[in-house]
């Protein structure tokens, strides 16, 4: 008998189920150890009301995690940033530090560090636990802040509940989220951004770069301080505004939240805190990340196991966000970090490589999140397919409610380089698209935000190439690359939001074609902005052919949410031909239809589906998208009698198919 459902759903699993029972019971036991049988993981992982600095009856009390050191003492404006007995944190049990002061010792706005010592050195620290951290606009420098305004933020809206049926993600990155050469803000976000994506239909923003991290140009991606909300955007009462508008204007908010390793450096990071390599991190040949220069968590550590859950919660409870997208997840899994395998079989899961603690402290990360709030929404980014990660953690699964589709991003790229027009093979590309685990939900996405980058290239990009210089314009003649461009980008937009199983997402600005790449401030440019932005004038100008595609993504986003819970209708293919680069398949009353060829219309293209009149509901080639109008969309669409086939409960239905086109039909009667 099988052990777990998550070998019932899938027989192949069974040589591993010794392996996978392991995985569930090791979390079980580790909840029973860190909760001590008289509390929830959820209870459990409120270190952040413990440990930082807190305002408590008149005082302040700061407490911090630092077992080797010797003695710790806080600096700032409050002390001309000298060491002295009043500021000086007495040790407790468990490596644990703790200062009491009088309230009028410090003042919001005060800025302050700990200076920590230890056998053979010091060095000044910014808290690990700190819940506000800035930098120093001239020197550059990042402190902890004492934050407690007079008006804290009063959110109107307390629960939240996101639609994900399904989940249309709008993937973007505060500061660069303005057109203006300049970091953008928390407060422009909520005043611009916000309007303009729920108007674009999306219910779900998954925002980047929000913990904060000493160098800008890294997307978020090296944090130094993870319960602090990046200062260069603005206030925690102004990030508190956007959510809390958001949630008003019905969208849900994601994090990207950065577990999988942190940034090397020592004063503003956790690299050093109390003097010791292995704090919070593995020593040894596993402390460094050398792909990503950066730093592993140790996850079969207790405290930073209490330390990233409690992180969990913190950014739930404190600012309401709905949920996190996992970053590097894979990286996480594997001992190797992922870069030693392709994953080709089940036994590449369960060679001896799998880093145990860290997919007991993912498990473990998804129950203090779903516990916290049970609308809570968890994406994995994770390329190597770990059979149960997006499962049920009572199935024997790691809990995510669903995984990135790594994949899908790069099959574009891959296909788009490799392969001429003639050669696309719409069932190849629908099989690709809908590969997945099927008791797992996925969120599909045509591009991801790397292509963007200096060095890769988005798809309107790869497909115009220069010709986006010169021909984008409708007043001036167009290009046959423009024109294959954007009717590409449409198809292609489509049939990946199409075939979704749970959810859809799209990196700001790749909607309509966005021209440039991003590149942060360095050196190498001479610290400019230029390319660290997004240029909404372009789709807002009517001359120029991008609002095409932005009108496009808009209308395609409004018909995937016109079909209630459209992410869980089956798909069923009507017609398939690879010659004739065709298909089509229905998800409840709507047909999708793709002619991929770059040359070859149809003339009373038959396909078989169920009897009835239909209606084009959506098509590319209109006019208003950039298309040409050769599709009449006026008249109804029949099937006919005249034509039976060998098909029970199906007839003939004749359309004409132009080259580069994609349509919708929907069954009205």
């Amino acid at each position: 008998m099988d052990k777990l459902k998550l070998i019932k759903k899938d027989p192949y699993l069974k040589p591993f189920e010794d392996q996978l029972y392991e995985r569930y019971m090791y979390a079980q036991r580790k909840e029973q150890e860190l909760t001590r049988g008289s509390q929830t993981l959820a209870d459990f992982a409120t270190g952040y009301l413990y440990f930082g600095l807190h305002k408590e009856a008149k005082k302040w009390v700061f407490r911090e995690w630092a077992p080797n050191a010797t003695s710790i003492g806080l600096i700032g404006d409050f002390n001309d940033w000298k060491e002295n007995d009043k500021f000086q944190l007495k040790k407790k049990d468990n490596g644990v530090w703790e200062l009491s002061v009088p309230e009028k010792a410090m003042k919001h706005g005060d800025l302050y560090k700990m200076m920590v010592h230890w056998e053979g050195g010091c060095g000044e620290r910014i808290p690990a636990w700190a819940q506000r951290v800035t930098q120093d606009e001239q020197t550059k420098v990042f402190s902890a802040q004492v934050w407690s305004p007079e008006k804290p933020y009063k959110f109107k809206v307390n629960k939240f509940k996101p639609n994900t049926s399904p989940l249309l993600i709008y993937e973007t990155h505060i500061g660069m989220a303005g057109e203006e050469e300049c970091v953008h803000t928390y407060k422009e976000f909520t005043q611009k951004m916000l309007p303009r994506i729920s108007a674009d239909g999306y219910n779900c923003i998954q925002i980047m770069a929000i913990q904060e991290h000493p160098y800008y140009g890294s997307f978020g991606y090296h944090v130094s301080s993870f319960f602090a909300a990046s200062s260069r955007f603005g206030t925690p009462e102004e990030l508190k505004e956007l959510i809390d508008t958001a949630h008003q204007m019905g969208m849900a908010v994601i994090m990207d939240i950065v577990h999988s390793h942190a940034v090397k450096n020592q004063v503003e990071g956790l690299g050093l805190l109390d003097g010791t390599p292995y704090q919070y991190f593995h020593d040894g040949w596993r402390r460094e990340h050398n792909q990503w220069d950066s730093l592993c968590f140790n996850y079969g550590k207790n405290e930073v196991m209490h330390f990233l859950l409690s992180n969990c919660k913190y950014w739930l409870d404190e600012y309401h966000f709905d949920g996190f997208r996992f970053d590097g997840v894979t990286s996480m899994m594997f001992l190797d970090h992922g870069l030693g395998s392709d994953y080709g079989g089940y036994d590449c899961y369960f060679n001896g490589n799998q880093d145990g603690d860290a997919i007991c402290y993912l498990t473990l990360a998804n129950r203090v999140i779903h516990q916290t709030n049970p609308y809570a929404i968890t994406i994995a980014e994770d390329v190597s397919g770990m059979p149960g990660l997006a499962g049920k953690y009572e199935d024997g699964g790691i809990g995510f409610d669903y995984r990135l589709a790594m994949g899908t991003p790069d099959f574009w790229i891959k296909l788009i380089k490799e392969q001429t027009d003639e050669q696309w093979k719409p069932g190849s590309i629908l099989w690709m698209l809908t590969n997945h685990r099927a008791e797992e939900k996925t969120i599909n996405y045509a591009e991801s935000h790397d292509q963007a980058l200096v060095g890769d290239k988005t798809i309107i990009f790869r497909l115009a190439d220069a010709d986006m210089y010169w021909h984008m314009s409708k007043l001036m003649p167009s290009s046959y690359m423009v024109d294959r461009a954007i009717a590409l980008h449409k198809m292609i937009r489509l049939i990946t939001i199409s075939s979704i199983n749970g959810g859809y997402l799209n990196f700001m600005g790749n909607e309509f074609g966005h021209p440039e790449w991003i590149d942060f401030p360095r050196e190498g440019n001479g610290w400019s902005y230029k390319y660290a932005r997004r240029q909404w004038s372009l789709v807002d100008n009517k001359d120029l052919k991008y609002c095409w595609l932005g009108d496009w993504d808009k209308d395609m986003i409004t018909l995937v949410k016109s079909m209630h819970r459209f992410n869980e209708l089956p798909i069923s293919v009507l017609w398939e031909k690879a010659d004739d680069q065709v298909i089509a398949y229905q998800r409840g009353d709507l047909i999708f239809v793709f002619n991929f060829h770059p040359n070859k219309s149809y003339t009373d293209y038959g396909m078989l589906v169920e009897p009835g009149e239909y209606k084009v509901v959506l098509n590319s080639d209109n006019s208003k998208y950039g298309g040409f109008n050769l599709i009449d969309e006026g008249i109804s669409h029949f099937t006919l009698d005249n034509q039976e086939s060998n098909v029970p409960g199906k007839k003939w239905l004749q359309v004409y198919l132009p080259s580069r086109c994609c349509f919708v039909l929907k069954k009205v009667k």
